[in-house]
């Protein structure tokens, strides 16, 4: 069969989601380009205009104990939005373990401020690993085929699904309906939280097409770069017509890529009621002691990307992955006991090897409270095949230092 092969642009996304959901409209200024003239009534105080934030270089950070800086153009400073305890704690982490690549970003649901936003690379030039969308978004994407399940098929996180194989693979045979070999069964929900490949392919070949999926791609951010302060790339999101590799693609096997920039976003949108908004990291701007400007807008929404009915099932999902799925062993202790005790984490893992490049992928994204959401977290660890620590580590301790931080009873700060 010929291939469904087709790359979601800017373009594309926007119009997808104005397809999928009502538009959330507005006059919205873009990042560095000039506030047109408005006429005011006397008497009315001009706002307070965005300046440019050219040769903002976010790997030179100036982490002090109150505040954290970034170079910017024509000798100014930018102070950011990040939290210093919580810079300071993903980075150590970082540099403990001395992975090939690694990107952490953490941000607040209903702002959208950056609190950390981490890149490490531990040999050759350093780059910025959260704006590079080079990763495979793995198993990731089972967060938008779910999304995909709930608003075109109806299902939900206790919708039932029998299966046998598909644990690393899933073959042809695995992809149809057979009593005789489905020995087990399980929700969506515990699907997501456990990963369970086979279910997810089976479920988008009964009930989706690849323009459904790669639609609810593009109206989660595939396909087009995050509105940020540094360029970053999109996320590629190509959907195979080819049942199998359909059902494969669906569940998370290769073929769509992320950047943990876009994959913050994905889970703040989620964690928000399904609004995604634009990701800050700037707080204000100096030349020298002098103040020049001071972020003091209201969030910006960027789109009402799916229902809030929809967020509110992918949560109930997205939970079973740290109380009962593939990141229990990240989140709890040899005792089981929770390294955030009282506090619900939804998330998702994601892991995929490269053995022709020797590279070993892993990502967590999600966000906590998952009752009543204030951090959305999503790290991406890039190792060889013998890995050192995976993502959803790196994820876990970044929520412990905010929470640490904020006093949340029985929660430790990483050492």
């Amino acid at each position: 069969m010929a291939a469904f092969a087709r790359w979601i642009g800017v373009g594309a996304a926007a119009g997808i989601s104005l397809a999928l959901v009502p538009v959330v409209r507005g006059s919205i200024t873009p990042l560095n380009e000039p506030l047109r003239k408005i006429v005011r009534p006397l008497g009315v105080a001009a706002p307070n205009p965005i300046p440019k934030f050219d040769g903002i270089d976010l790997l030179r950070m100036d982490l002090r104990p109150q505040r954290v800086t970034a170079p910017l153009s024509e000798g100014r400073t930018a102070e950011l939005t990040l939290d210093p305890v919580v810079q300071r704690a993903v980075r150590a982490q970082m540099q403990r373990y001395r992975v090939p690549e690694a990107g952490t970003v953490l941000m607040e649901v209903k702002s959208g401020k950056l609190l950390a936003y981490a890149s490490y690379v531990a040999e050759g030039e350093p780059f910025d690993v959260n704006v590079r969308a080079g990763a495979p978004a793995a198993s990731v994407f089972k967060v938008v085929t779910g999304a995909a399940l709930i608003e075109k098929a109806g299902l939900t996180a206790e919708t039932e699904q029998c299966y046998h194989g598909g644990k690393s693979r899933i073959s042809p045979d695995e992809l149809r309906d057979d009593p005789r070999r489905d020995r087990w069964c399980a929700t969506v929900a515990i699907a997501m939280g456990r990963s369970l490949n086979v279910v997810f392919g089976r479920l988008a070949q009964k009930h989706l097409t690849p323009e459904d999926v790669a639609a609810m791609g593009g109206a989660l951010g595939f396909g087009a770069s995050v509105p940020f302060v540094v360029a970053n790339e999109a996320p590629k999101i190509q959907i195979p017509q080819e049942p199998v590799e359909f059902a494969r693609t669906s569940a998370g096997f290769w073929n769509t890529t992320l950047s943990p920039l876009a994959a913050v976003s994905l889970a703040q949108t989620i964690a928000n009621g399904g609004v995604a908004l634009e990701p800050r990291i700037v707080a204000a701007v100096f030349q020298g002691k002098d103040s020049l400007w001071r972020d003091q807008r209201e969030p910006r929404v960027l789109r009402q990307a799916i229902k809030s009915s929809t967020a509110s099932e992918l949560t109930q999902m997205m939970m079973q992955t740290v109380s009962n799925g593939s990141a229990f062993k990240s989140f709890h202790d040899d005792h089981g006991t929770s390294y955030l005790p009282g506090i619900e984490v939804a998330g998702k893992t994601g892991t995929l090897s490269d053995y022709d490049a020797n590279r070993h992928y892993t990502w967590f994204i999600g966000f906590a409270p998952a009752d009543k959401p204030e951090v959305a977290v999503a790290s991406l660890v890039v190792n060889t095949p013998t890995w050192q620590v995976k993502a959803a580590q790196l994820a876990r301790d970044a929520l412990r230092a905010y929470f640490a931080k904020r006093g949340a009873k029985g929660v430790t700060p990483p050492s």
